[in-house]
């Protein structure tokens, strides 16, 4: 606040509560024991987009950047689990065990202006991962099975469940499992895109079939 905002006593800044509403921030005092300021609260801002991704896990220092950015993108939950294809260490990352991720999270939800907070999950298989997920739409971003694109066809409604794959993809049984589940394949084009980029990716392009981007 002082370093990078520069905020003086009598400056205002915005603020907000997790989970809960917008606040409008004044500061009263700065000194030595740190700052004091008053706060008046303002509307909700809290909404977040009802879309679930269930997402393999990779190495730690790209799965960092992803919760970063799916959490400022607005997603209402992310499913983190563990892959036939993935290095299953990953899940014992101190990320996880010291729980860094959750003020990763925390950056990328100050960073998209809101209050909401992204729900993270963790768990050991897709079978789990499908079972703990319920949307309308089911989709299966896969560049193997994938038979059409995201972006044809009309507008989506409703919540959405998407799946992307680790640094090797799914395994044939895993896909087996979204398969049955119902979900259906989909691509976001012809290139192998790396999961943090497809992450992303794969979201804009939900959300913008569901009008809310």
């Amino acid at each position: 606040m002082l370093k990078v905002l520069h905020l003086k006593k009598g400056d205002y800044f915005k603020g907000g509560i997790r989970n809960s509403c917008f606040l409008t921030c004044k500061v009263e005092n700065i000194d030595e024991k740190g700052i004091t300021f008053s706060s008046e609260k303002k509307e909700d801002g809290s909404h977040l987009f009802p879309l679930t991704m269930i997402l393999a896990q990779v190495r730690p220092i790209c799965m960092r950047r992803m919760l970063r950015e799916l959490a400022s993108m607005g997603l209402s939950r992310l499913v983190l689990t563990s892959s036939d294809l993935g290095e299953k260490s990953y899940a014992q990352a101190g990320l996880y065990t010291e729980g860094l991720w959750r003020d990763i999270v925390d950056d990328g939800v100050m960073q998209s202006g809101f209050t909401g907070v992204m729900e993270v999950s963790f768990v050991s298989s897709v079978a789990d991962a499908v079972l703990c997920c319920k949307g309308d739409n089911l989709l299966l971003f896969d560049n193997v099975v994938g038979s059409r694109s995201i972006f044809a066809g009309e507008p989506i409604s409703g919540s959405s469940v998407v799946a992307i794959g680790p640094e090797r993809g799914w395994s044939d049984r895993e896909r087996r499992i979204f398969l049955d589940s119902g979900f259906s394949p989909v691509l976001l084009g012809r290139r192998i895109l790396r999961t943090e980029t497809a992450a992303v990716a794969a979201s804009a392009a939900v959300l913008g079939k569901m009008k809310l981007i």
